[in-house]
């Protein structure tokens, strides 16, 4: 059996239900009562991603309010996967989903030189309003800003949202057998991994077990 631990993600601007996707990708539940996330937020999930892996992702849900501000980069460290939410019925958290992105890109790379961290856009709320972006448009969007795929989802109506996190752990996992190999072919004291343990503060009344 091979056991992984990842830090996740959840960024966009302020009112694009992220954490309504957390709670649903984590506890399969909603509820229109959350209060706004101040700073950061945290909760834990275990994957049994197959039959012989097992996922243990640590996800933090980045309040909208930080958008760009200095503590990012500390919210993002040692991050190695993202989702990046925004809402279909506000167009404007799509334009701002970019400087997001750039944000990301500038503050926290998969080990080694290999890139950026895998990132998937969330078109959130389509129970509200269908997409207004077509699919080509979606892609192109994608392509464009460095996501490797996109997802329209509803956190209310529980559609998209464990289709999109299965997606993010394959590409990691798939990132994690690439590096793998490359470490074969090399001595061992440039070894690189990326489910080394990530600690969590404990003392925080946020932190979620």
């Amino acid at each position: 059996m091979h056991s992984y631990q990842y830090k996740i993600l959840v960024v966009g601007d302020l009112g694009t239900g992220k954490t309504s996707v957390l709670q649903r990708f984590v506890y399969n539940t909603f509820s229109t009562h959350y209060k706004s996330t101040i700073g950061v937020d945290f909760a834990l999930k275990v994957v049994q991603q197959d039959s012989d892996v097992v996922v243990h992702l640590q996800l933090w849900d980045i309040a909208g309010q930080e958008r760009f501000g200095s503590m990012t980069r500390v919210y993002y460290k040692d991050a190695i996967g993202a989702f990046l939410v925004y809402d279909v019925t506000r167009p404007k958290t799509l334009d701002h989903v970019v400087k997001w992105k750039q944000d990301l890109d500038a503050k926290v790379q998969v080990p080694g030189g290999y890139g950026d961290i895998p990132a998937i856009l969330l078109a959130n709320k389509i129970d509200q309003q269908a997409n207004p972006k077509s699919k080509q448009e979606m892609t192109e969007f994608c392509v464009d800003n460095g996501f490797i795929q996109w997802f329209e989802v509803s956190a209310k109506e529980n559609i998209g949202v464990s289709e999109a996190g299965k997606y993010l752990i394959d590409a990691i996992l798939q990132l994690e057998s690439t590096i793998e190999r490359k470490n074969e072919y090399d001595d061992g004291d440039s070894a690189i991994t990326l489910h080394e343990p990530i600690k969590l503060n404990k003392s925080n009344p946020k932190c979620c077990s």
